[in-house]
Formats: structure tokens, C-alpha cells, sequence
């Protein structure tokens, strides 16, 4: 699967009083990133919801390489590591042009609205693979 890109523009409230990006905003803009890589995917996640189904962040490993500064024009890239019935392994960067910023590795697992694993419907996997 080719790499998303998403773009997010820093503002005064994603900040920290040096004008710096604080660091948890990153988490806003990964989640943006994944938000949108799914969208244009076609996945939406109020009709995930519908069938009963949502997806859940496990695990996240974050290196923070460089910093962003207010009005930095930023780009969060994501990518498909892997995709089994019931997880998805992502691999994101947060760039300025051509430096990166930050990366993830992110583990997103498929639950139940009502609790508990559920394994994703083979068409959503086959999305996300880049089957279809």
C-alpha cells in the first residue's frame, strides 16, 4: 500500500509557552493522520460503530527526532506495516518539508462495541492490505 499524507498546520494551541509543539499534541496529529488514511480508504468510523465495531489503540512507540514550531506546516504520513484479521500494525512520521520530526508505530486492534476482539470483515481487510 502507498503512503497517505495528511497535512496539519501548528496553531497556537498545540504549543507549549516556547512556541514549541507540546509534546501529546503529536498524538492529535497522529490520530488525524489515521482518521484520514482510513477515509479516503472509504472506512468511516461512525459505520464501523454501526456494526457493532471500533478500533482501539494497544500500543504506540514514539520518537520524538526534531520539533515543530508555531505555523510550521506539517505532513503525518501513514502507512500499512501490516494487517491481520484483528490488528493493524501502522508506521507514521510527522515531517517539515523533508525533515523528520516525529515517528510512530502504531498497534491498532479491532474490539466489539460492547467489549472484547472482534475480527475485522474480510472486505475492510482487504482495504487496508490494498487488495481491492
Amino acid at each position: 500500500m502507498s503512503t497517505h499524507k495528511f497535512p496539519v498546520r501548528i496553531y497556537y494551541e498545540d504549543t507549549d509557552f516556547s512556541g514549541y509543539v507540546y509534546h501529546a499534541a503529536y498524538l492529535k496529529f497522529f490520530e488525524r493522520g489515521r482518521t484520514e488514511f482510513l477515509r479516503d480508504l472509504g472506512i468511516h468510523h461512525f459505520e464501523l460503530i454501526e456494526d457493532g465495531i471500533a478500533f482501539a489503540v494497544r500500543k504506540m512507540e514514539i520518537d520524538f527526532l526534531g520539533a515543530a514550531r508555531i505555523d510550521d506546516l506539517l505532513s503525518v504520513e501513514t502507512r500499512v506495516a501490516e494487517a491481520t484479521p484483528v490488528r493493524l500494525v501502522l508506521e507514521q512520521t510527522i515531517l517539515r518539508e523533508d525533515a523528520v520530526l516525529t515517528k510512530a508505530r502504531v498497534l491498532v486492534v479491532a474490539i466489539k462495541t460492547t467489549g472484547g476482539p472482534v475480527r475485522l470483515p474480510a472486505g475492510l481487510r482487504a482495504l487496508l492490505q490494498g487488495e481491492t
